[in-house]
């Protein structure tokens, strides 16, 4: 496999692009994906799932009438979840034999207009998965040259390895934030860093902005506190806050909104003071670490 590290450090997530959120149009999303690569955004983060198995093709169309050359930008895309929305299926499942992770992979080709993914991710782990047939599957992608790189996302360690024994994995794409710390301490990150894996996190920003309790209510205080310091605003702190966690995680973010996809860019040259670091992480667990 290449080294996947061609990646931009904030990462632009697609899920809310089309019928599952905003349904932007084809010139919108030309004019947006232009803008991204404008300020840096190199890196398009799918699944096939997302838009009930339509958003890439919304905008694998906008990227063929872009102008963008394919080898200025990256397109990461996952595959293995079934749904019952968009497909023939009678309930919500996994699906990890050879022939459908092969087709998954080049029905997201079709679909995006392109000849190849630089990453290409099993969304989700099942219980049934096999890794002789993963292996199959990837090692036939691999070498024909439609994926660059195999990773995973919401794998276990303990899964990734399990799947290792067939095929060598690059990438975990998991939930981390402020308010998910989880990864930082289950063995997620530590595996990453151990293994020279690119760590991934989607909801970057957590509940902070989306929920109102004792625990964001403590976040936005010392957030509050904190912007007038590093003069930024909050969401670029909790951005800063994930950015410096040795792991090296590259955050997913959902945003479609300009300047806030220039602020998210932008987070990345914030450098917080350790001790500001864990006023925040203090600020989430309610209590000094231990």
């Amino acid at each position: 496999m290449e080294d996947s590290n061609n990646f931009s450090k904030i990462i632009a997530g697609t899920m809310t692009w089309g019928s599952w959120g905003k349904q932007l149009s084809k010139r919108q999303i030309i004019d947006l994906m232009q803008h991204c690569v404008e300020i840096g955004l190199t890196t398009f983060d799918h699944a096939d799932i997302y838009g009930d198995y339509s958003t890439e093709q919304d905008f694998g169309k906008a990227f063929a009438e872009s102008d963008i050359p394919r080898d200025q930008i990256q397109l990461i895309t996952k595959c293995g979840i079934q749904m019952t929305s968009g497909r023939p299926n009678k309930l919500k499942h996994y699906q990890y034999d050879k022939n459908y992770i092969i087709g998954s992979a080049e029905e997201s080709l079709r679909k995006l207009n392109t000849e190849y993914l630089d990453l290409f991710l099993l969304h989700r782990p099942s219980p049934l998965i096999e890794p002789d047939e993963i292996a199959a599957a990837i090692d036939s992608l691999l070498a024909s040259g439609k994926i660059r790189n195999f990773g995973v996302s919401n794998f276990t360690p303990s899964q990734i390895a399990m799947v290792e024994k067939a095929v060598p994995i690059s990438a975990n794409q998991v939930e981390f934030s402020l308010t998910h710390c989880s990864p930082m301490y289950d063995g997620t990150f530590d595996d990453c860093i151990a293994q020279n894996r690119t760590a991934m996190a989607w909801s970057p920003l957590g509940i902070v902005f989306r929920e109102k309790n004792e625990r964001t209510n403590r976040i936005k205080e010392v957030l509050s506190q904190l912007k007038g310091k590093y003069d930024v605003e909050e969401s670029q702190l909790l951005l800063a806050w994930l950015l410096r966690h040795p792991a090296g995680v590259y955050p997913v973010i959902g945003t479609t909104t300009k300047e806030r996809l220039e602020l998210s860019v932008q987070a990345a040259s914030i450098h917080l003071e350790l001790q500001d670091w864990f006023l925040l992480l203090e600020a989430s667990n309610g209590h000094e670490v231990p």
